[in-house]
């Protein structure tokens, strides 16, 4: 198993277990700390991380030419857009949506999802895969996680905060991966000055140098 899967299994496994949290089962309706997201909504973006997953590894490879995981934010789309743009709107609606079927329909689907990939995953050979919403490409499948990987850190800690648990920590090959990937995403939407001067020199840091 490829390094990046065993950290993608076990921030995966803290995911389902923060889910599964009362906390986040009582405070289901109440906002989030992401606008316009519920904290049901919120969990139902973070575990879909992982269905993400699960719903790839069953499809045969992908046929479609595999780009680099740099090029596949560059063609996205949505990052730094707005709150109403079409992209965002549609996760807002679509995560309302699945929030309201509760938490036990997340916490149960999530079970199963993870379930398949703790047997499937590891072994899974080198390949690309794609999703219907993507363009005329794909990405490899240790891209494909890496992506998942980081939206998992992200949001793990989004939704921590907003029932106001402690973020579980993360695994440190997780760390590495996730902020290097963030890095190199905050390089090429704000240049490298930027990024440099951030992480080593206060007096010229720029506002933001936000990957996403």
């Amino acid at each position: 198993m490829t390094q990046v899967r065993a950290d993608y299994l076990a921030v995966a496994e803290s995911v389902a277990a923060l889910v599964n949290d009362p906390v986040v089962a009582g405070a289901w309706d109440e906002p989030s700390a992401l606008p316009r997201l519920t904290v049901g909504a919120l969990a139902n973006h973070l575990a879909g991380q992982i269905s993400f997953v699960a719903l790839v590894l069953p499809e045969p490879p992908a046929e479609q030419p595999v780009i680099e995981i740099l090029d596949y934010y560059a063609r996205v789309g949505w990052i730094g857009t707005g709150l109403d743009e079409p992209f965002n709107l549609r996760i807002q609606r679509g995560e309302a949506k699945a929030a309201a079927d509760g938490p036990q329909a997340l916490i149960s689907r999530t079970a199963k999802d993870l379930g398949e990939l703790r047997d499937r995953l590891p072994a899974e050979p080198p390949r690309a895969v794609h999703l219907p919403v993507w363009g005329d490409w794909s990405l490899s499948l240790d891209d494909f996680v890496t992506s998942r990987l980081m939206e998992l850190v992200v949001h793990t800690d989004d939704l921590a905060v907003s029932v106001g648990l402690p973020t579980p920590p993360l695994p440190s090959g997780a760390v590495d991966t996730v902020v290097v990937l963030l890095a190199r995403l905050a390089v090429q939407r704000h240049g490298p000055v930027d990024v440099v001067r951030a992480l080593s020199r206060a007096e010229r840091a720029p506002t933001t140098i936000a990957a996403i």
